[in-house]
């Protein structure tokens, strides 16, 4: 259980990064960015899956780049679900997910070393 905790705060803390690099990105607080993490964790878990296995035809035919809109439309469907957190569009949330995504794989690679 520890693990999933450290794994959700260092998505907030991640999350609430994003808005320093993108300016189409918008976090009112870290509350937001927590509940933001916990949703888009809860998100990504049950309903990415699923919209993969329907998108795999396509996937295959992007060459895998269309997971990337994918990503970016499960980033913009919380924001759509929490009060607080805001994108300016497709494009941004598309690009906002890949800010994130690469924000929290640095923070978890930092702090895993440390093991």
């Amino acid at each position: 259980m520890p693990s999933l905790l450290i794994t959700w705060l260092i998505n907030a803390a991640a999350l609430f990064a994003v808005p320093y690099l993108m300016q189409s990105v918008t976090v009112d607080s870290v509350a937001t960015a927590l509940i933001a993490a916990l949703i888009l964790g809860l998100v990504n878990s049950l309903i990415r899956p699923i919209l993969m296995i329907l998108t795999l035809p396509v996937t295959v035919l992007t060459l895998g780049l269309f997971i990337f809109v994918l990503n970016g439309l499960m980033f913009w469907f919380v924001t759509k679900l929490v009060s607080g957190f805001h994108v300016m569009g497709f494009w941004s949330a598309i690009g906002g997910a890949i800010v994130y995504s690469i924000i929290s794989w640095a923070l978890t690679t930092l702090l895993q070393r440390k093991k």
